[in-house]
């Protein structure tokens, strides 16, 4: 066990962290998905409640009845009501948070600074791993990224208007409304969390199938060729049956 222990200390989840390119195990990616799941589903209520929500909170302090009905007969009362306010405050915390995971996963330097890298590797210590390269993952967390910071212009869209108002020293975006339509992030949110679903429980990187796409497209240069390599990650001990070089094409 303490064996165990010191391994994941020194590597996490790396085979190994001084070579090029590095490989990560998927079942520790697996499970920290699993916990970052969390996040897209909470703001995705978040922004249904948003969106759809009512736009008024009754009071219950003033309610009389007008003895009058309406056209289907229902009858209407009068009741003291106030608009509704939002403080996102704490969903832009949970998405700073987010953006961070996403962007420390990346590297094995700035892996250490995250807690679910370190908590998924604990828990996949006791698993065979199964190793495959960082490179796909990276685009699939900045996917990840892109959609946490769309989301955070949503939740602070004068903020981030007066930022581009400043660097451009003109009124390019309004300050006092929310000028993104609110679809795009509630769509973007069930997107990140069925892509982080397809992760945890099916083994499913979508980010890594468009990352393949686009290096077949020629896009990208750099190929994960030792993705499709038979039985690579699947040998005892978890350990590559192929020998794989840097530069190999």
């Amino acid at each position: 066990m303490l064996a165990v222990l010191r391994d994941v200390m020194r590597k996490q989840w790396f085979l190994d962290t001084k070579t090029d390119p590095l490989f990560i195990n998927d079942v520790a990616v697996r499970i920290r998905a699993g916990l970052l799941l969390a996040i897209p589903l909470y703001m995705a209520f978040t922004l249904f409640d948003a969106i759809y929500g009512s736009r008024w909170v009754i009071t219950g302090n003033v309610v009389r009845d007008t003895f009058d009905t309406d056209f289907d007969g229902r009858i209407l009362y009068m009741v003291e009501a106030v608009r509704r306010t939002y403080d996102y405050s704490l969903q832009t915390y949970v998405l700073w948070f987010g953006l961070f995971e996403m962007l420390a996963a990346m590297f094995s330097w700035s892996s250490r600074f995250s807690p679910t890298v370190w908590l998924a590797s604990l828990l996949a210590a006791w698993q065979e791993p199964v190793w495959k390269p960082l490179t796909p993952k990276r685009f699939a967390w900045s996917i990840g990224a892109s959609f946490i910071s769309v989301c955070l212009v949503f939740f602070n869209p004068d903020v981030f208007a007066g930022w581009v108002n400043w660097v451009a020293q003109s009124e390019l975006l309004p300050t006092t409304r929310n000028y993104m339509p609110p679809w795009i992030p509630l769509v973007l949110v069930w997107v990140c969390f069925g892509f982080m679903w397809l992760e945890s429980v099916l083994g499913v990187c979508v980010g890594c199938k468009l990352h393949a796409l686009l290096v077949r497209l020629g896009l990208f240069q750099q190929a994960c060729d030792v993705c499709d390599l038979p039985g690579f990650g699947n040998a005892a001990g978890g350990k590559p049956v192929v020998n794989i070089s840097p530069g190999r094409s």
